[in-house]
């Protein structure tokens, strides 16, 4: 019984740590997410940028939860917002906000299921989940087909703005193919972990694909009163 409450325990503080920006509103990390959403804002004074994937060079450099909270403060402008599971291969969004993972994208795009019955409502006002979905064998074929095309399409024309959660760029090709059908990409990158010839390297090939990048997050920079520093910046 008491491993059972621990367990619930860790749990809770995880998805409090991962949605720092809902749970803890004044926070020096979530006024950051803040500070990237305003950014993000300011660069599309000229077009706008309804669709934007969010992506890193390699794994466990804080994309996710960067997504994640960037949903959010989106979503606090009242705008209606839909967060897409695009990593088909190690999916998370569902864990974040714990929703069932049973029906999500990957149904959509075989045609299994329909956009009403696989969007989710999440507890953050305003912020829809789209989650990935059973696993599929040929991930990259999927976010590459016109089904996906279709969907982006459709979900332009519901939610305010879309943000994307994709795989590592320098892991597999599934970052490059979503930059390239949205209106723009965020470079999540890691201090202490990140290379140099790593980002620039992802950066290469965001813009190989002709993506439009919008910027960089580097996270996990140690400051006095945050473990979180971003830079953000056109490239």
């Amino acid at each position: 019984m008491n491993l059972r409450r621990k367990k619930k325990l860790n749990t809770t503080n995880s998805k409090f740590r991962s949605l720092i920006t809902h749970f803890d509103k004044k926070s020096p990390i979530s006024e950051q997410y803040r500070t990237i959403r305003t950014n993000i804002e300011f660069s599309a004074v000229d077009k706008s940028y309804k669709t934007i994937v969010v992506t890193s060079a390699g794994p466990g450099e804080g994309k996710s939860t960067t997504t994640a909270n960037l949903a959010v403060v989106f979503a606090q402008q009242n705008k209606k917002v839909l967060l897409i599971d695009g990593d088909l291969r190690k999916p998370t969004v569902h864990y974040t906000f714990q929703l069932d993972n049973t029906i999500g994208l990957t149904n959509i795009l075989t045609g299994q299921s329909t956009c009403d019955a696989a969007i989710k409502s999440s507890e953050v006002e305003h912020l829809s989940v789209l989650t990935c979905g059973p696993i599929p064998p040929n991930p990259a074929e999927m976010l590459g087909s016109d089904a996906m095309k279709k969907l982006l399409e459709h979900v332009a024309e519901r939610f305010d703005i879309i943000i994307i959660d994709s795989p590592p760029v320098l892991a597999v090709t599934d970052a490059q193919i979503l930059a390239n059908l949205a209106d723009g990409v965020v470079l999540v990158t890691k201090s202490g972990q990140t290379e140099y010839d790593m980002a620039i390297k992802a950066t290469e090939l965001l813009k190989n694909s002709r993506a439009k990048l919008l910027g960089a997050v580097l996270n996990h920079k140690d400051q006095k009163q945050s473990n979180y520093y971003y830079y953000y910046g056109n490239k």
